[in-house]
């Protein structure tokens, strides 16, 4: 398989980790988001939207979104399984997995910031908008979490965890007050103790600068 990704993209990252998880093999293509690369027209063929990730199987099909990708390696790869089966259970892991996919992420991801400040607004502005969103859906994940656990609803990462790993590397990229969200922050220490989740990292990641 083949994984255009970017290194600092959350979601890309939500990706790396679920494909590391479950052993899957796979070979990085960077798309530079600053560069411009996700706008070539070569890259809009692979993805019309112009967004990363997108994962080639190796029968060349494409699929988007990262929640997608995650949904569709979760169906044909069951080992280490992202969602647990009872239905309430899996819905409740998928409550708290969209509140950061949902909530969170679309209106802090690059072309949003870029359109804030391109209306006027200062970066300081830009930064203080993304850490509020942050600071209400980080604050609801939490709520939403049993007290019991080592991981976000089990005693493994699931699908929520997947999600809530990468945004908290740009809570802390962005300087977010964490203070409040020490359970979080416990399941991020555990998380990145996995060989799996530290190698999906963006630092590690052969575009990093």
């Amino acid at each position: 398989m083949k994984l255009y990704s970017y290194w600092r993209s959350t979601t890309s990252y939500r990706v790396r980790i679920a494909l590391n998880l479950k052993g899957l093999s796979y070979e990085t293509i960077p798309v530079d988001l600053i560069a411009g690369d996700h706008r070539r027209s070569d890259y809009l063929e692979v993805n019309p939207i112009g967004g990363v990730p997108s994962l080639v199987l190796e029968d060349g099909a494409v699929v988007t979104q990262s929640m997608a990708i995650l949904e569709y390696l979760d169906a044909v790869y069951p080992t280490c399984p992202l969602l647990p089966q009872p239905p309430l259970d899996a819905a409740r892991v998928r409550a708290a997995a969209n509140i950061i996919a949902c909530d969170i992420h679309p209106v802090n991801n690059l072309k949003v910031v870029t359109a804030i400040k391109e209306m006027g607004h200062t970066q300081d502005e830009a930064v203080t908008w993304m850490n509020d969103w942050m600071q209400r859906g980080l604050t609801a994940y939490q709520a939403l979490l049993p007290a019991d656990t080592d991981y976000s609803f089990g005693d493994a990462p699931s699908l929520a965890d997947i999600c809530l790993i990468p945004q908290l590397y740009n809570a802390h990229r962005w300087g977010a007050d964490l203070s409040s969200l020490k359970r979080l922050t416990d399941i991020e220490t555990r998380c990145l103790a996995l060989p799996t989740c530290a190698a999906a990292q963006p630092d590690n990641q052969p575009d990093a600068t």
